[in-house]
């Protein structure tokens, strides 16, 4: 049962009155925030230390914050697309120290688990709201605004913050906060041993003989088709390594699920195997290339060279 303060702040958001702040505008919050700013009805302000992303928030009609702090002082939802652990958390106390009772904080970052329950109880202990909204995607998805969003958030909190998510994706309740960030790590096993499967498949064709074009016509519509292999096999093809997601941020991800199934007192033997392949790339200083640069790992172990790039 949702509390009257919380339909009234849910009323607020549909009515497009949050002042929302993004504090990352990279590869994918960018797409994300300039979403924001065409479908929300309320007023966006971006901070990124690249102040050339700041630029472009601006020419899409969005505003730009000279500081984070003024983003702090007076956003009531403050969504965060940022890089690393030390920097969320820096974020989130930041926000608990400068932000308004009732605000709410929205984590788009791959988060650990366990961060998220530990900044939850600073931020509680503020008034205030954590949500951990972790997405998935790529590029395309953030372009087009059909992300999947997996929010962990109290039921009250998911009501108000929905519709302004809605504008990026697809959201989808979890349950409740650290419940996003588990998904998220979830997704991300599922989709690291995908990645490594399309990898090693792609390079057994080139050793083959057998034409990389040829060979996805021939296989997309079937079972190994989806989205992931639509965006990721014409990379390969093409030999495009230019990030739309990085390896390394995978890989920050993939050593988040080693470290909550330890918790857990399990083992997950094909995310090892994808852990090896990227930690590998990391090895050969490829860690920062987009993740269809993995077949090169199986281009060396086979002795080939995938694409025409």
């Amino acid at each position: 049962m949702k509390s009257t303060a919380y339909e009234e702040v849910s009323k607020v958001a549909e009515a497009g009155n949050e002042r929302i702040g993004f504090l990352g505008l990279g590869v994918m919050g960018l797409l994300m925030a300039v979403n924001l700013v065409k479908k929300s009805g309320c007023p966006v302000y971006g901070f990124d230390v690249v102040d050339e992303k700041m630029q472009l928030l601006k020419k899409a009609g969005g505003h730009t914050a000279t500081e984070p702090e003024e983003i702090y002082k007076t956003c009531s939802v403050i969504m965060q697309m940022l890089p690393t652990h030390e920097t969320v958390i820096h974020s989130v106390k930041e926000a608990v120290r400068l932000s308004a009772p009732e605000t709410v904080i929205i984590d788009l970052s791959s988060t650990a688990p366990h961060i998220i329950s530990e900044l939850n109880e600073e931020v509680k202990g503020a008034r205030m709201f954590l949500a951990d909204s972790p997405v998935s995607g790529g590029n395309p998805k953030a372009a087009d605004g059909t992300l999947a969003i997996m929010t962990g958030a109290e039921e009250g909190v998911f009501t108000r913050i929905e519709p302004l998510l809605a504008c990026m994706g697809n959201p989808v309740h979890t349950g409740g906060v650290g419940s996003g960030s588990v998904t998220k790590l979830i997704n991300n096993t599922i989709a690291g041993a995908y990645l490594a499967a399309i990898a090693e498949g792609y390079a057994f064709a080139a050793k083959a003989g057998i034409d990389l074009r040829t060979t996805f016509d021939a296989t997309r519509t079937g079972f190994a088709g989806g989205p992931l292999y639509e965006n990721k096999v014409p990379k390969i093809i093409a030999r495009d390594y230019e990030p739309g997601a990085r390896i390394a941020v995978h890989r920050k991800d993939i050593l988040n699920a080693k470290a909550y199934a330890h918790t857990l007192g399990i083992d997950l033997p094909v995310t090892d195997v994808t852990l090896r392949i990227m930690d590998w790339m990391k090895d050969k200083g490829y860690i920062d290339i987009d993740q269809a640069g993995m077949i090169k790992y199986f281009e060396e172990k086979m002795g080939t060279r995938a694409g025409r790039g």
